[in-house]
């Protein structure tokens, strides 16, 4: 072979393996794309055959046997349960009708056709040959009847009076008979805590083999499966939305906890009725698959609901045989399969749910805060467990997952706790999202999925989950199969917080924007929310405001059960909100809601890490307020003006679009013991009792949740202080507002309902039960020239206020829409404010702005920061920056260097110089 042949040939072969190599690449590459892309996700094959299967099988009794024999805690827990138990078998024995009388049955009537009035039980009908299982009594489950001891319950209670039970609301809680409809969970509640108990004894059997167990588990097991065998799904009178929601034995699939129990129960049980009752196996599982085609059938999609159904569905799937061995092939197989890949009305695919759910750029979950971070918490521990369960990782055909985790740390308040809008409470992140993640990548050999969220979980290591880890575990049978406490590699370092928090964040999917600056005590922070999503309050845009430590312009929580009065007419409305509401009667449909505000600025740009001016944040908001169809601006900047020190500035315009204002009531309630209203030199002003905000006269009935309500007509420029008053030998904590004082202003000091959304606090007063501290100004006839325009300062009582001095200025043009401040602190730092609408050119004392928020800031060494958001033009200190396209722009001028941040491309002029510059980031920059 000559040399050519040979180059030929050996050319030949490098092509063959690269191309192998290619095609070896793209295999991998396709794999992997289609785990991402692909939406059905594959059900697992490989199930276990035998009984039990759900915690435990068989072959792990003798290893468990151990552990309780082995571990103090294990023992601990059995003998727990035993103590819960025992008793009832031992009478069980002897007096087998005990126990089953308690349940809650049609034991007379056998009623099998349910009825209700919208949210409450309205009667039964219908004859089955057996007792029939009792359905609840209300949707609401705020009642005035408790629940009795099983020792006080009648037996076999079936009587035309309702049920017999404690009245909590009288002195002693005597027993009456109450009409079922006002009888809240109660139905509910004593048949499942027999059902546990039956459910322990199930294990206990499955245990030790004492048939006596067996037998107490089974009579009260097959009375209730007997019984539901005959019962048909509830029908709403009223024909409404509660007939898409009823389960068996409750009015939300959501709450068919006992199917879980009734599961646990069954797959303990099974050897033995497989041995004494097979004759009974086709009904139970007959019936279990009608319950669980209910909560298919019924529910709510798009939200947490459709997450918790499909946790239902999987465990009663979980105790069904095969679909072979079923005539209409429903088995085990086809209902996994149905909670991954298919959707129907009420009961989504996983994939469709989070889709509709998820913003895939932000990870955010349409819902409030605490919902929110519980649907990701409950996601990543199905996928944790259905790994666990199966052997069967399903994370990688759930990609947004990911960002969802690591967005959580966006939630945080300076301090760690949460922003609390909607029908959330105050407290940390969920850290169980971050373990599962953990758990997950180390169980499927994942070191770089592992290494990422251990870095992340170490920086929240000493939050609740840390703590719950410390807890004696409780006597439940879950506690002898809860997931290892998490072991973290130690070659993974703690990351970096500003990995996941930002100066700013924007969720569009719930109309949610958040300013931050630093953390702890003298971090400042300003949250925006609009409702959009579900669990929402009607709150336009509304305002939570942190300082010192604490959230001091807290949102007040839900107040109540959804269905209380308090909660629909008060805590969900805008008077419960730091917002501005129009003629007294703003409001819109609260939980699932769709108003959001538009964007229409912000700075810096929403999750930008580096390159921008760390001390002011800056954002501008429109909103479309409904009711009234009203145009409502805010516009909101936090300005660090020292170390320790800085100010919020917070301009909200609003008028009615179709003129005729009546008045615009400005809404800031703050955490404290007391609040002081007072003119601008701080003396207090002479407030006297009026009724003007109330609901006669045509408006909200929240407006008579408030109560102590005070006023005064002023011009005048005025200010409120919130005091935090602590035990002695710690500083005293402050909110100070001033507000600007305009024609046609009246003010007011009123008391609303408690906060409610402080569960575990540091605060120094029963917040829960204390009046939030409440300032409302109200502006008769428009709001957008007579805007309301506040200044928030925080302080300590060590520190004092900071700022000297705030006045306000005009428009030297006369321009209406203009807002103008001068605000001078104590250590002679000079703050000029600009706001302008329609790109109008405003003009003081040689500065022009025709921005829609403008800073022009001198420090008393001759430092000069230049802020213009959203604008043009701004002419100040010597220097013009100018811009064709609206835009952000900073210019500083600090130690002799000038540094600029501009979001667009830029002209700045300085002694008759122009330079241009396109857009980039914060960097220093030659004048000259």
């Amino acid at each position: 072979m000559n040399n050519f042949s040979r180059k030929i040939s050996v050319n030949k072969k490098r092509s063959k393996i690269v191309k192998n190599l290619v095609l070896f690449i793209c295999i991998v590459f396709v794999v992997k794309l289609h785990a991402q892309t692909n939406n059905t996700i594959p059900v697992p094959t490989n199930l276990e055959q035998g009984y039990p299967r759900l915690y435990v099988t068989e072959s792990g009794k003798k290893d468990l046997k151990k552990t309780i024999k082995k571990e103090g805690w294990a023992t601990d827990v059995l003998a727990g349960i035993h103590n819960r138990i025992d008793e009832h078998v031992e009478r069980h024995v002897n007096d087998p009708e005990w126990i089953v009388s308690r349940l809650q049955m049609y034991w007379k009537t056998k009623s099998t056709n349910v009825y209700v009035n919208g949210i409450n039980y309205s009667h039964a009908d219908g004859e089955a040959p057996v007792p029939t299982v009792r359905f609840v009594g209300s949707r609401d489950y705020t009642s005035n009847y408790g629940v009795p001891k099983l020792g006080d319950i009648l037996p076999y209670m079936d009587d035309p009076r309702g049920l017999y039970l404690p009245n909590r609301s009288k002195e002693g809680n005597p027993f009456e008979w109450a009409e079922i409809s006002k009888t809240g969970r109660a139905i509910y509640t004593i048949n499942d805590n027999i059902i546990s108990l039956s459910r322990d004894a199930a294990f206990l059997y499955w245990l030790e083999n004492d048939k006596r167990f067996a037998k107490f588990s089974y009579d009260v097991f097959h009375t209730y499966m007997e019984g539901m065998s005959y019962r048909s799904e509830p029908i709403d009178l009223m024909n409404g939305h509660i007939q898409t929601l009823v389960g068996f034995t409750n009015f939300q699939v959501i709450h068919e906890g006992t199917l879980k129990n009734i599961a646990e129960l069954y797959d303990f049980l099974h050897q033995y009725i497989e041995e004494n009752h097979p004759e009974d196996i086709a009904m139970y599982d007959k019936t279990i698959k009608r319950w669980t085609d209910q909560i298919i059938k019924n529910g709510v999609p798009q939200n947490n609901w459709n997450l918790h159904q499909a946790k239902t569905i999987l465990k009663a799937a979980m105790v069904l045989q095969d679909d072979k061995n079923y005539e209409d092939k429903k088995g085990r197989e086809y209902y996994i399969n149905y909670i991954l890949n298919v959707t129907s009305a009420r009961q989504w695919s996983l994939n469709k749910f989070m889709d509709f759910g998820y913003d895939k750029e932000t990870g955010v979950w349409a819902e409030c805060p605490g919902y929110s971070q519980g649907v990701t918490k409950d996601l990543t521990t199905f996928i944790n467990d259905f790994d666990n369960t199966f052997d069967h990782n399903i994370l990688p055909y759930t990609p947004t997952i990911n960002k969802a985790v690591k967005m959580l740390p966006q939630y945080l308040f300076p301090n760690g706790q949460i922003v609390a809008f909607g029908d959330t409470t105050y407290g940390p992140i969920y850290t169980e999202a971050i373990s599962n993640m953990i758990r997950i990548a180390q169980k499927n050999g994942d070191k770089e999925l592992e290494e990422e969220f251990t870095g992340m979980y170490r920086l929240f290591e000493d939050t609740s989950e840390k703590t719950k880890s410390k807890r004696k575990p409780k006597a439940n049978i879950s506690s002898f199969f809860a997931a290892k406490p998490l072991e973290l590699n130690k070659k993974y370092k703690t990351a970096d917080i500003k990995d996941y928090i930002t100066q700013t964040f924007y969720a569009p999917n719930v109309s949610w924007h958040v300013q931050r600056m630093g953390s702890g005590k003298n971090g400042m922070m300003a949250s925006l929310n609009a409702s959009l999503g579900n669990h929402m309050h009607a709150n336009g845009i509304n305002l939570e405001l942190y300082g010192k430590g604490f959230v001091q312009g807290a949102d007040p929580g839900k107040g109540a059960g959804y269905l209380q009065p308090i909660y629909l007419e008060f805590y969900s409305q805008f008077p419960a909100h730091n917002t501005v509401m129009v003629d007294g009667v703003s409001s819109y449909t609260e939980m699932f809601s769709n108003h959001a505000f538009d964007l229409m600025a912000e700075y810096p740009k929403s999750e930008k890490k580096e390159g921008y001016y760390k001390n002011i944040t800056f954002s501008d908001v429109y909103f479309l307020e409904p009711e009234t169809r009203s145009d409502q601006n805010r516009i909101v900047s936090t300005i660090k003006s020292g170390e320790t020190t800085g100010y919020y500035i917070d301009i909200f315009r609003s008028k009615k679009q179709r003129k005729g204002d009546k008045f615009h009531d400005y809404f800031y309630h703050n955490l404290g013991q007391s609040m002081q209203v007072m003119d601008a030199l701080g003396k207090p002003l002479d407030l006297t009792p009026s009724e003007e905000m109330a609901f006669a006269g045509g408006y909200l009935y929240a407006f008579d949740y408030q109560w102590d309500k005070k006023s005064i007509k002023s011009d005048k420029d005025y200010q409120a202080q919130w005091k935090i008053d602590r035990p002695e030998g710690q500083e005293d904590v402050f909110m100070n507002l001033w507000m600007k004082g305009t024609e046609g202003r009246e003010i007011f000091s009123l008391k609303s309902p408690p906060n409610k959304a402080f569960k575990k606090h540091n605060l120094p007063y029963d917040v829960s039960n204390a009046p939030y501290l409440t300032l409302t100004a109200r502006q008769y006839g428009e709001a957008w020239e007579h805007p309301f325009v506040s200044v928030y300062e925080p302080f300590t009582s060590t520190e004092g206020k900071s700022i000297k001095s705030i006045e306000s200025f005009e428009d030297e043009k006369n321009n209406k829409e203009f807002v103008g401040l001068h605000i001078t602190s104590k250590s002679e730092r000079e703050d000029f404010i600009f706001s302008s609408k329609n790109q109008y050119k405003a003009n003081y004392k040689g500065m022009v702005s025709d921005a829609s928020y403008a800073l022009v800031g001198e420090e008393k060494n001759g430092d000069v920061i230049l802020f213009m958001g959203k604008g043009n033009i701004l002419k100040a200190k010597g220097y013009t920056i100018s811009t064709s396209t609206l835009g952000n722009v900073v210019l500083e001028v600090k130690n002799g260097q000038v540094f600029l941040h501009n979001e667009v491309p830029v002209v700045i002029t300085q002694n008759n110089i122009e330079k241009k510059f396109s857009a980039g980031d914060f960097r220093v920059i030659n004048l000259k």
